[in-house]
C-alpha cells in the first residue's frame, strides 16, 4: 500500500516537473510542494483523532502496555492527549518544511528533515505520508546537488530503523526504509551522467573549436601564398601591357586599345583575387598584410636559421654551393617552408643534434638538403609533417625523400626545378 502511494506520488511530480534547464520555476515549484505537503502532513496528524476517544497513533511502550500486551491509545490522559497535539503536529512539519525553507541546500533540508522524521518513528511509531514523500525528495535532490557519500550516510537511518526489532515498522516505514537509498542513489546517478554530459560536451566543443582554428590558419596561408605567387604575376602583366602601349612608337590605335584593355582586366583581376583573398583571410582575426612569402634570399635563410639555433640550443650550418640563380617564386616558397619545416621536426624528434642546410644550384633547378645527427627516424616519424613537405614539393613539380642520413641521423632530400623547368 505505502510503495503504491508513494510511488504514485513521485510519478505525477515527474511528470509537471519543470524542465532542467529552468531553475527559477523549479525553485519555486519545490517551495509550493514542500508547502503542500507540510499542509498535507498537519492534516493527517489532526486526522488521526477521531471525535470521542483517543488518538490512533501508538505510543512507546508503557507499564500498561507490558500489561496487555498492546499499544495504549491517546487520549486515556488529558494531558498527554494535550503534549501530543502540539509535539505531532510539529514533527510532520519539521519533516516537510525543510523541503520548501531549505530550498537553496539540499543536504541541510535533507538532514533536519531526516532528523524529525527519524525522531517520529523512533519516539511515537507514527510517520504521515506526506513526510515520508518529503524524504524521498529530500534525499534523491541532495543526491543530485550534493557530495555522493554524505548524500547515502543521511539515507542510512531509514533502513536501520526497519530492522530493529524492537521497535514496531509501521505502514510507511519499510517502503521508506526502501525507497530513501533508492532516492539518493539516483540522485547521484543523475549527478553523474550530466556532469558526463558536460564534459563531453566540453571536450566535443574543444575538438570543434580546434577544428575552426585550423581552418582558419589554413585559409589565411592560402590567402597569403596565393597573393605573392599569383598577383606577383598578375601585377607584372598589367605593368608589361602598360609599359607597351607607351614605349612603342607609331602603334595603331586598336593596338594601344587592346593593351590598354589588357591592362584593365589584369588590374580588375588583381583587385577582384584581393576581395576574394579578404573572404579567405576574414576569419583569421589580424589586419590583412600583403607582405611578400619568404623566400631563399640569404637574409630570409639566416633569420630562420638564427631562430632555430635560438629554439633549440644546437649548432645549426648553411651550406651554399654552386651560382645562385632566382627561382621561380613557388619554388623559392616551397623550398622555404620545407627547410623550415624539417627544422622543426629535427627540433622535436632529435633535441639538442647539430643540423646542416645544404642549398645546391645545379643551374637546372635545386638540391636541397638538411641533415641532424640524431637517432634516426623513429617508429611513428611519418606524420602531417613529412606529408606535407612531399607535397609541397611535387606541388611545384619537384621530389622529396626522407630517411636515415648515410653514418646516423635522419635526412631530407628534394629536387625542385629551375625557371625553366618549371615554366
Amino acid at each position: 500500500m505505502g510503495f503504491v502511494a508513494i510511488g504514485q506520488g513521485l510519478g505525477v511530480l515527474r511528470g509537471a516537473w519543470p524542465a532542467d534547464g529552468d531553475a527559477g520555476r523549479r525553485r519555486r515549484a519545490l517551495v509550493v510542494l514542500g508547502l503542500l505537503l507540510a499542509l498535507v502532513a498537519v492534516v493527517e496528524v489532526l486526522a488521526a483523532q477521531p471525535i470521542s476517544g483517543g488518538w490512533s497513533v501508538s505510543v512507546p511502550a508503557s507499564p500498561a502496555e507490558h500489561a496487555t500486551g498492546g499499544p495504549v491509545p491517546y487520549g486515556g490522559h488529558p494531558a498527554d492527549r494535550r503534549l501530543h497535539l502540539l509535539v505531532l503536529p510539529l514533527l510532520a512539519l519539521a519533516t516537510t518544511l525543510p523541503l520548501p525553507l531549505l530550498a537553496g541546500q539540499p543536504m541541510i533540508a535533507a538532514a533536519v528533515g531526516g532528523a524529525a522524521a527519524v525522531l517520529s518513528v523512533g519516539a511515537f511509531h507514527t510517520l504521515t505520508f506526506a513526510g515520508a514523500a518529503a524524504q524521498v525528495i529530500a534525499l534523491y535532490r541532495a543526491g543530485r546537488q550534493g557530495r555522493p557519500g554524505p548524500a547515502l550516510a543521511l539515507a542510512a537511518p531509514f533502513p536501520l530503523l526497519a530492522l530493529l526489532p524492537a521497535l514496531p515498522v509501521g505502514e510507511l516505514v519499510l517502503p521508506l526504509a526502501c525507497l530513501a537509498p533508492a532516492a539518493a542513489l539516483g540522485g547521484v546517478a543523475r549527478a553523474a551522467r550530466a556532469a558526463a554530459g558536460a564534459h563531453t560536451a566540453a571536450r566535443r566543443q574543444a575538438a570543434g573549436d580546434l577544428l575552426e582554428h585550423t581552418a582558419r590558419g589554413e585559409r589565411a596561408r592560402i590567402a597569403r601564398e596565393l597573393h605573392d605567387v599569383v598577383a606577383h604575376h598578375i601585377s607584372l602583366v598589367a605593368v608589361q601591357a602598360e609599359t607597351a602601349r607607351l614605349a612603342v612608337p607609331g602603334m595603331p590605335q586598336a593596338g594601344a586599345e587592346r593593351l590598354l584593355a589588357i591592362g584593365d582586366t589584369a588590374r580588375q583581376a588583381l583587385t577582384e583575387m584581393r576581395r576574394l583573398l579578404g573572404v579567405l583571410r576574414e576569419d583569421d582575426g589580424t589586419e590583412a598584410s600583403w607582405r611578400p612569402q619568404p623566400g631563399l634570399r640569404l637574409h630570409e635563410l639566416n633569420e630562420l636559421l638564427d631562430g632555430s639555433r635560438e629554439a633549440s640550443g644546437a649548432a645549426t650550418r648553411l651550406i651554399l654551393r654552386g651560382t645562385p640563380a632566382e627561382l621561380d617564386p613557388g619554388v623559392e616558397l616551397a623550398a622555404y617552408r620545407i627547410v623550415q619545416e624539417a627544422l622543426t621536426n629535427a627540433r622535436r624528434h632529435a633535441p639538442g643534434a647539430a643540423v646542416d642546410v645544404e642549398l645546391h644550384y645545379t643551374g637546372a633547378g635545386l638540391e636541397l638538403s638538411i641533415r641532424d645527427n640524431g637517432p634516426g627516424p623513429l617508429d611513428g616519424q611519418g606524420g602531417h609533417g613529412l606529408a606535407g613537405m612531399r607535397e609541397r614539393a611535387a606541388a611545384v613539380g619537384g621530389e622529396l625523400v626522407t630517411g636515415p642520413a648515410p653514418g646516423g641521423g635522419f635526412l631530407v632530400q628534394a629536387v625542385l626545378p629551375g625557371r625553366e623547368s618549371a615554366a
